[in-house]
């Protein structure tokens, strides 16, 4: 069995974002509080902390605190900007997987190979399940190399690759998941990154292994507000009555 497989054992997880919003530290901790509740108490698999609105100080934070309130779900990290941060909260608090944004094909060649180096020894060091971005969204594409060739670096350099179309809440490209898909040789799973909902949770989900959710689960479905529990509700049912009849 993959690590992917090991960590999360329902088939298609739901990974959510934790964006860290609110006016200032304390109320930052407490949405994030709240909104983890909410998540894990609808059967979500995982929770992805992330400095959307904050930073890595904000991360650490909602880190200790919801690590600590046993709520089942998987824990994973996603530090912005910063992965050496990342890496080191994956080392100091129990963190089931971390998630970058980009893991090839955003540098120019000569950036690239330390990039490489450096990841390869921050992954050595720290144990834990990587979930890793290709022409992820609002990522540049600086390799000069296809795609294809992209892709398959990328996939040596993680245990998921994440796949987006262009931007926050645009439905992923179905057609992007298929090249993902034939450019490692189904050699290890492919995570919806943007766009899915109840609606089209089927038609995604039938050929990723798994989606991260964002937006969707959110007031009026807009990154900017808080997670609203009526659409988790309505999403993870849509994801269940898919689980059963697979």
């Amino acid at each position: 069995m993959s690590r992917f497989g090991e960590t999360f054992t329902n088939p298609k997880p739901i990974l959510a974002m934790l964006h860290l919003a609110g006016e200032g530290r304390q109320a930052k901790l407490a949405q994030a509080e709240e909104e983890a509740r909410i998540l894990a108490g609808e059967g979500v698999d995982g929770l992805v902390i992330e400095n959307y609105f904050g930073d890595a100080e904000d991360v650490e934070r909602a880190l200790d605190r919801i690590s600590g309130l046993g709520l089942g779900s998987r824990i994973g990290i996603n530090v912005l900007r910063d992965d050496a941060s990342a890496f080191a909260l994956a080392g100091r608090y129990p963190v089931d997987f971390i998630q970058i944004d980009s893991v090839a094909g955003h540098l120019p060649p000569q950036d690239d190979a330390p990039f490489a180096a450096e990841l390869a020894a921050r992954r050595a060091a720290v144990l834990v399940l990587l979930l890793g971005g290709v022409r992820f969204k609002y990522k540049p594409v600086l390799s000069g190399r296809p795609e294809a060739e992209d892709v398959e670096i990328g996939a040596a350099r993680c245990d998921a690759l994440v796949v987006t179309s262009n931007a926050t809440a645009e439905p992923t490209d179905l057609d992007k998941v298929a090249r993902f898909r034939a450019a490692t040789n189904g050699s290890l799973p492919l995570l919806i990154g943007a766009g899915m909902t109840e609606a089209n949770a089927a038609e995604q989900l039938a050929v990723a292994d798994g989606a991260i959710v964002g937006s969707w689960l959110k007031r009026d479905h807009r990154d900017t507000g808080p997670v609203e529990a009526a659409h988790v509700a309505r999403f993870m049912r849509a994801v269940r009555s898919l689980r059963i009849a697979a």
